[in-house]
C-alpha cells in the first residue's frame, strides 16, 4: 500500500523544464526531494538552495531597538515569513525507478502542487535490488532509506573521492573494500600514507609492502629508485652505460654484484666519469641495503603478492615521493597488461589462438589514495601516463580506477574528467571547487556552492554509480581503528605520567646512603 502524500508548498514565480521555484510551508533543508505532478506523470526533484526571509526583519533594519521590536512584528504576523525552495527537477518517477532520468518537456505551471517524497519512492530510486548495488549509507536528510552505489559502473567507469582532509576520504574507501570484500571482489589499494594497515577484513584482506625488480625497469625508472636527482646528467650517463642486457638478465644479490662492476667498468673506460662512477656505486650500495624489502631483483612475477578475491593494500609509506611513483606505474601497467591478457583468452576461447597465462580472470578495482601527487596537472610522472591509459581502456578490460584526493585543483583535469562518478564531501577552496564542476556535468552551480556546508561524513555522489544526485550519510568502518585526527593533548599527558612514573621508580631503587642531605 502505497504511502499518502504530504503537501510541501506552491510553485511559484518563473519555472523552467529543469528547475523551478517554490513557496513552502516550513523551513526546508538543502538535499531533500520532492513531488511535483505534471507532465503526465509523477516528477522527481532535488532541493538544492532554499532560504528563509521576513518582511519584518529585513536588511533595511538599522539598530538593534528596531530589529527587536520589528521581532515582536514578525511573531504575531503569520505571513510575515518566507520559505523558498529551489529545485532541481531530476526526472519522471517511474522512469527514474527503472534507471532512466526523462524530463518532461513542459514545466510546470505555477501554482502546481509540491509533496514530500515518500520513502517508498525514494527507497525504489536510491536503493534498487540487484547484486551490484552495495550499501555505502542513508540519504542525508531522509536517514530511513538506504543509499546504495552501482559497483559495476565503478569498475566499468571509474570514481573520484574528493574531500578536504579529515571529512571521510579514507572512510568511504575502507566502506567500499568492505563491501567488495563481502562479494569476494578484488581490490588494490596503494597505501601512501598508512591509512589502511589496520583495515581489517579478515581473510579477506592482503596486506603487502611495495616491491619492484629492477631489472624489468627502464634506466630512468632505476635512476629514480635508487635515488639519482633527475638533473644528474652524469651519474645517469654511467648508470645507462652500466645497466646492460647482461646485467638485466642477472638475478638475486648476482644483479647487483653485476651493475656495479659494470659501473666501475665505465668509471675505469671513461676517466672523465671515475668520480662520477664512485658516486653512482655508493647510490647502489645504499638503495640495496635501504631499500632489499622494496627491491627485489629475483622477482620474476610483480603480481604474484596480489591475491585475488581479496581487498590487497599496498605499503608505499617508506618510499620517497619518487619511488612510490615508479611503484604505483608499475603495478598499474601490469595490471592493464594482464587484465587485457585475460581478455584475449576469453575471446579466443573457441578459436585456435594459444591462450596465455593471467593472473587476473576477473575485473579489478585499482585505488590511487593522493591522486594530485601520483597524477599531477602541471607535471609528467609515470603514473600519470599508465593512470591515463586505464582511464581510458579499462573499461573495455574490467580494470576499474578510484582516485582520492583533497586538493582537485591539482589533478590532472583530463584523467579527473574520465572519471564517470563521483563522490564529493566538503570542499571549501574555490578553485577546487571550479575544477570539480568542470569534471561533472551532474553537479549544478547550485551544488558546488554547498559544499562547503558539508559536515564530516556527508556527501554528495554523482555519476553513474547512482540514479540520481544523491546526499548521502556515509556508513562508519568499525574495522578501520585509525585515520582521525591525533589526540595530541592526551598522548602527552600519558607521556608525561609514564615519565614520572620512571622517575619515582628510579628514585626507589637509589641505596639510602647514596642520598645526600
Amino acid at each position: 500500500m502505497s504511502e499518502a502524500r504530504t503537501g510541501l508548498g506552491i510553485v511559484i514565480g518563473v519555472a523552467k523544464p529543469d528547475q523551478v521555484t517554490f513557496e513552502s510551508k516550513r523551513p526546508i533543508s538543502l538535499g531533500e526531494y520532492v513531488i511535483l505532478q505534471y507532465g503526465g506523470g509523477r516528477v522527481l526533484g532535488l532541493i538544492e538552495r532554499s532560504s528563509i526571509t521576513s518582511d519584518a526583519l529585513g536588511p533595511a533594519i538599522r539598530n538593534y531597538e528596531e530589529a527587536f521590536e520589528s521581532r515582536q512584528v514578525a511573531e504575531a504576523n503569520k505571513r510575515d515569513k518566507s520559505y523558498k525552495g529551489h529545485v532541481r527537477i531530476l526526472g519522471l518517477l517511474e522512469d527514474l525507478k527503472r534507471g532512466r532520468g526523462i524530463i518532461p518537456s513542459l514545466p510546470p505551471e505555477p501554482g502546481t502542487e509540491v509533496y514530500e517524497a515518500t520513502l517508498e519512492d525514494l527507497a525504489k530510486v536510491f536503493a534498487p535490488e540487484g547484486q551490484q548495488w552495495l550499501g555505502v549509507g542513508r540519504l542525508l536528510r531522509n536517514s530511513e532509506v538506504a543509499a546504495k552505489v552501482n559497483i559495476d559502473k565503478v569498475v566499468s567507469r571509474h570514481l573520484a573521492i574528493l574531500a578536504m582532509t579529515g571529512m571521510g576520504k579514507s572512510n568511504l574507501v575502507s566502506l567500499l573494500a568492505k563491501e567488495v570484500a563481502r562479494i569476494n571482489g578484488t581490490m588494490v589499494i596503494f597505501d601512501y600514507h598508512d591509512d589502511y594497515s589496520t583495515l581489517d577484513m579478515g581473510r579477506n584482506s592482503n596486506l603487502m609492502d611495495a616491491r619492484i625488480n629492477p631489472r624489468m625497469l627502464a634506466p630512468e625508472k632505476l635512476a629514480a629508485v635508487i635515488e639519482i636527482q633527475e638533473n644528474a646528467s652524469n651519474q645517469m650517463h654511467v648508470l645507462r652505460e652500466a645497466f646492460t642486457q647482461d646485467v638485466r638478465q642477472r638475478k638475486g644479490d648476482d644483479f647487483w654484484n653485476a651493475l656495479i662492476e659494470g659501473v666501475r667498468a665505465v668509471g675505469a673506460e671513461q676517466k672523465m666519469y671515475r668520480e662520477t662512477a664512485a658516486k653512482v656505486e655508493d647510490k647502489i650500495e645504499d638503495a640495496r641495503r635501504k631499500f632489499s624489502n622494496i627491491l627485489d631483483p629475483g622477482l620474476s612475477d610483480p603480481l604474484a603478492m596480489i591475491k585475488n578475491g581479496k581487498i590487497n593494500v599496498i605499503n608505499l609509506v617508506e618510499l620517497t615521493e619518487r619511488q612510490a611513483n615508479i611503484a604505483v606505474s608499475y603495478y598499474l601497467e601490469e595490471m592493464l597488461d594482464d587484465r587485457k591478457r585475460a581478455t584475449r583468452n576469453k575471446t579466443s576461447q573457441n578459436s585456435s589462438e594459444p591462450r596465455v597465462p593471467v593472473r587476473f580472470t576477473a575485473p579489478v578495482l585499482v585505488v590511487v589514495e593522493e591522486a594530485h601527487i601520483f597524477i599531477p596537472k602541471e607535471e609528467d610522472t609515470e603514473t600519470k601516463y599508465f593512470a591515463g591509459k586505464v582511464a581510458r581502456e579499462g573499461r573495455k578490460f574490467g580494470l576499474g580506477l578510484v582516485i582520492v584526493s583533497q586538493r582537485p585543483r591539482g589533478i590532472d583535469a583530463n584523467i579527473l574528467s574520465q572519471m564517470g562518478s563521483l563522490a564529493v564531501m566538503r570542499i571549501i577552496q574555490q578553485d577546487d571547487q571550479m575544477q570539480i564542476s568542470a569534471a561533472s556535468e551532474s553537479l549544478s552551480r547550485d551544488l558546488i556552492e554547498q559544499l562547503p556546508s558539508l559536515n564530516p561524513g556527508e556527501a554528495v555522489f554523482t555519476g553513474q554509480w547512482v540514479n540520481l544526485p544523491t546526499f548521502v550519510k556515509v556508513d562508519e568502518v568499525k574495522e578501520r581503528k585509525i585515520g582521525g585526527d591525533q589526540k595530541a593533548v592526551e598522548q602527552w599527558k600519558q607521556l608525561s605520567q609514564i615519565r614520572e612514573a620512571s622517575k619515582e621508580a628510579a628514585e626507589s631503587y637509589i641505596p639510602s646512603g647514596y642520598l645526600q642531605d
